[in-house]
């Protein structure tokens, strides 16, 4: 081999190894830039879903305490929403003091009991049982 093969055989080495050295080096970077890129895309998801989760928080909580605050007042007015009702003396005298009293007026009607929905006729029911 002559002295010039050789040294374009050395040269033509060297770029070998030089372009190894190259594309190692941008292998090592695009492993770097994917890093950086993973860690922004989760930093940027759990800052999204943190604002999401307030936004939807902050517009909730007011809106539930309305929702609250509006049940209570359509529950006094409304005979759809059930409300309470004890028995006295004169309306089912038969349940005061019983356990089984229920005593919820649902779109109106008053259930009583499961065993009388509308209450029992005189004052000794036969179900009776003392709270």
């Amino acid at each position: 081999m002559d002295k010039w093969q050789k040294d374009l055989m050395d040269i033509i080495e060297t770029v070998a190894v030089e372009v190894e050295h190259f594309f190692l080096g941008m292998s090592d970077m695009v492993d770097a830039f994917l890093e950086i890129t993973e860690e922004i895309t989760e930093q940027v998801q759990t800052t999204i879903a943190t604002e999401v989760d307030q936004y939807l928080h902050d517009l909730a909580e007011p809106m539930m305490e309305v929702y609250w605050e509006l049940e209570d007042v359509v529950a006094d007015v409304d005979p759809g929403f059930p409300y309470p009702v004890e028995p006295t003396l004169e309306k089912n005298p038969a349940c005061v003091g019983c356990t089984h009293y229920h005593g919820q007026v649902y779109g109106g009607n008053l259930l009583v009991c499961a065993m009388h929905p509308h209450g029992w006729d005189d004052n000794n029911c036969p179900d009776w049982e003392q709270e």
